[in-house]
């Protein structure tokens, strides 16, 4: 019997009659003849609404007791389609991320698969069951219970299909797979039938939420390709791939967004060696990861720093830089959480000029003012005032050709 391993994300085990169908699913490759380790998301918004109960006592959460409470959600969810699973008279066992042996490292909230022993898992096939394994979560080497993150549970079901040797990993959602964008913002977008691992890590990313960036970087180091699907209709959805496998045909393959950013500036820092390590080791210390950095040209031995991070670390990154604003010392400390980035990607754009002037002369076009840009070898950012953003997925959508055809 062929393995493969399936991943069921939050809008698909909503509620008991998601769940109902899901197990369905499961249940009829089962009768196909294939085994299955599921993967799930906690259901719905129940991983909002747990860290919104922790905020109700005490505003910021000591993490591991964060980790602990949201590790929960997907518990429920394993442990509820495990139910239905057995009351269709498919034997099933639902597993934490430690009972399935998943080791992590790193901070709480964000911590990373650092090895995997699936033996009980492979001991449960053995057995007969589908083992559905509680996603985004495992145990740390010093036995405490860590998150892997938003998006976290694609790379349980990465993982395990790796460390499982799987024939198949396919990541279920409620969308058919990757589009040039949202549909929900850009009607038009259509659906890739393939994009390649380092497109779909960009795009992740830069605020895409249909595949996790750690997800796709665990399955190009082990050469799985990762199936993107809807669970509601059979459609193949798209697969990730190798880039050297697909030949780029236009410069841009998609445009995302990302809402949850938070942009702060020091205003007036001295002009002398060590302001930039003093500043971005003070956020690192405290595991805040920067994105976007921009640096103003000195005058009077004095120069800006602005930089982005994600909202949701804005609290914290504030705490931690006030003293600094004093130290350095610096005129004082801006914060701008009314901002979004809108992001073009594509292999193509190495060996295609004028990317970035298309770009540029969209959000010209539709009026959108640039606050801040950021490249890599397949992608250009730029920084948009938060009311904006989706005008501006839509006017560079546009620019570069990716609608569907009528």
């Amino acid at each position: 019997m062929s393995l493969w391993v399936w991943k069921f994300g939050g809008s698909s085990v909503a509620g008991p009659d998601r769940i109902r169908h899901v197990a369905r699913r499961v249940a009829e490759a089962r009768r196909e003849g294939h085994d299955l380790v599921v993967v799930v998301s906690a259901m719905g918004d129940t991983t909002d609404d747990l860290i919104a109960l922790a905020r109700q006592l005490h505003p910021e959460p000591p993490a591991r007791e964060l980790d602990a409470l949201m590790a929960t959600g997907e518990q429920a969810s394993a442990a509820l389609l495990a139910m239905a699973l057995d009351a269709l008279g498919v034997p099933a066992r639902s597993f934490t991320g430690w009972q399935a042996g998943i080791q992590t490292e790193g901070p709480h909230g964000s911590a990373q698969v650092r090895a995997i022993a699936p033996e009980r898992l492979r001991e449960a096939l053995k057995a007969g069951f589908v083992p559905v394994v509680a996603g985004f979560q495992g145990l740390s080497a010093e036995g405490h219970v860590t998150t892997l993150g938003r998006g976290g549970s694609d790379t349980t079901a990465v993982a395990l299909a790796a460390a499982l040797q799987a024939e198949r990993c396919e990541i279920f959602s409620d969308v058919e797979g990757v589009f040039t964008a949202d549909p929900r913002v850009v009607p038009d977008a259509r659906l890739l039938p393939v994009i390649s691992y380092d497109e779909m890590m960009e795009l992740a990313r830069l605020g895409a939420q249909v595949l996790h960036h750690r997800a796709v970087t665990c399955a190009q180091h082990n050469g799985l390709i990762i199936h993107a699907r809807s669970t509601f209709s059979d459609h193949p959805g798209t697969r990730v791939v190798p880039a050297d496998t697909i030949e780029p045909d236009r410069p841009v393959s998609g445009v995302t967004s990302d809402r949850h950013v938070a942009r702060l500036a020091l205003v007036s820092v001295p002009n002398v060696p060590g302001i930039a390590h003093r500043v971005f080791s003070a956020l690192a210390e405290a595991g805040i990861n920067v994105d976007m950095i921009s640096q103003s040209v000195a005058r009077n031995g004095h120069q800006d720093i602005a930089f982005t991070i994600s909202d949701g670390h804005l609290a914290v990154a504030r705490r931690i830089l006030e003293p600094v604003v004093r130290e350095l010392p610096a005129e004082r400390l801006v914060v701008d959480d009314r901002i979004a980035k809108v992001s073009a990607v594509g292999a193509g754009m190495v060996t295609q000029p004028g990317v970035a002037a298309t770009m540029f002369g969209a959000l010209a076009g539709a009026g959108i003012n640039i606050e801040m840009i950021s490249t890599s070898e397949i992608s250009i950012s730029c920084l948009v005032a938060r009311e904006q953003v989706d005008d501006a997925v839509r006017a560079v959508h546009a620019a570069f050709g990716l609608g569907a055809e009528r």
